[in-house]
């Protein structure tokens, strides 16, 4: 009979954690047959035969926001914190390819004309807010600091500016009410089509080489392509409905039910105190408002993510490790990807 191998297996030869700042080309039918004789060498049985099932959710580990140079890199506070993350998330998928049944990679998806995005606002000097330096707040919007860019009614408002200004008040207004972040104008980024769109080629490797080995479909998740709503969660943007009370937009019951069927998800990603912190926010909503037991399935892999800072401007990482603190007295487990799962609480391999 064949079992779940639990071990802890070495990393392949093909690993280079030199080449994870790097973008390359992923050599998918090399590492097909290294996958195959990898789960012969190890005896790895397909994922569909797991006793105890575990998802890994990658969230946002792209190009944009992880290699040094592109759009939004998150450095946290070290200077390299999406680089150093990700050699060792891929160094974590690869030493437990027997243990993790299901790997779900969430893509922040964008285009040019979004609500966070330079080109929506103009000011009467006819100028852009500059991203990255500017928060829109309620009083911006009320007092005319800021207004939607006529120039994307079109495209966005079937032509109708006069809605698209009314929703962008009730939005500035939603995200004070709810407690949310000001609107932050960002650098476009996460661009659909776009080489910052892509995972980071070395993670992207990993995890072709774990769907393989263990028989296990990659689960993209997409989110982020309402233009009229951020969405730093993707379990549900920060708004979902509009001026007029009508929905934008909504919840992703369907991939919190499938998160919650495994018997433990483990989450790292970027950025901790932004898309990471807000997908775990909405996922412990979702379950004090289904089952609470279940909160102890959730396992925070707190040294594969990062806050964003940007130094002399801005740095979110006293918010983001409240917001784990938060979670950790909910009851969801903060672990390291050094540490055996074996050895994490609630595990029974």
């Amino acid at each position: 009979m064949t079992t779940q191998t639990t071990q802890q297996l070495p990393l392949p030869a093909h690993f280079d954690t030199q080449k994870v700042s790097d973008v390359w080309r992923v050599l998918y039918q090399d590492r097909a047959a290294d996958a195959e004789a990898w789960a012969k060498q190890w005896h790895l049985q397909p994922a569909a035969k797991d006793r105890f099932r575990i998802c890994l959710m990658a969230i946002d580990v792209q190009n944009t926001f992880c290699i040094p140079k592109f759009e939004l890199f998150v450095a946290g506070r070290s200077g390299m914190g999406a680089v150093e993350d990700n050699i060792r998330l891929c160094e974590f998928i690869y030493r437990n390819l027997g243990i993790l049944t299901a790997i779900a990679p969430t893509m922040d998806t964008h285009t040019a004309m979004q609500i966070f995005h330079p080109v929506f606002w103009i000011n009467d000097a006819g100028e852009h807010p500059i991203p990255a330096a500017t928060t829109i707040t309620l009083a911006d919007v009320q007092q005319g600091r800021w207004k939607v860019n006529p120039a994307v009614a079109f495209s966005l408002g079937k032509g109708n500016y006069l809605a698209l200004q009314n929703h962008a008040l009730h939005y500035v207004q939603k995200l004070s009410n709810d407690g949310k972040y000001p609107l932050i104008v960002w650098p476009y980024h996460a661009m659909l089509g776009g080489i910052g769109h892509a995972l980071v080629s070395a993670v992207e490797e990993a995890m072709f080489f774990h769907s393989l080995a263990r028989n296990s479909q990659t689960y993209f998740e997409i989110k982020g392509g309402n233009p009229l709503t951020e969405n730093y969660s993707v379990l549900r943007p920060e708004v979902l409905e509009g001026a007029n009370g009508q929905a934008i937009a909504q919840k992703n019951t369907r991939f919190i039910q499938k998160l919650l069927d495994y018997d433990a998800v483990i989450i790292g990603g970027q950025a901790k105190s932004h898309c990471v912190a807000w997908t775990i926010d909405d996922l412990l909503t979702e379950i004090l408002a289904q089952d609470p037991s279940l909160v102890k399935k959730v396992y925070l892999l707190e040294d594969c993510t990062s806050p964003v800072v940007v130094p002399g401007v801005i740095d979110f990482t006293t918010q983001a490790d409240d917001a784990f603190q938060r979670f950790k007295a909910a009851g969801m487990h903060v672990v390291r990807s050094i540490d055996p799962i074996e050895t994490w609480p609630g595990i029974n391999l």
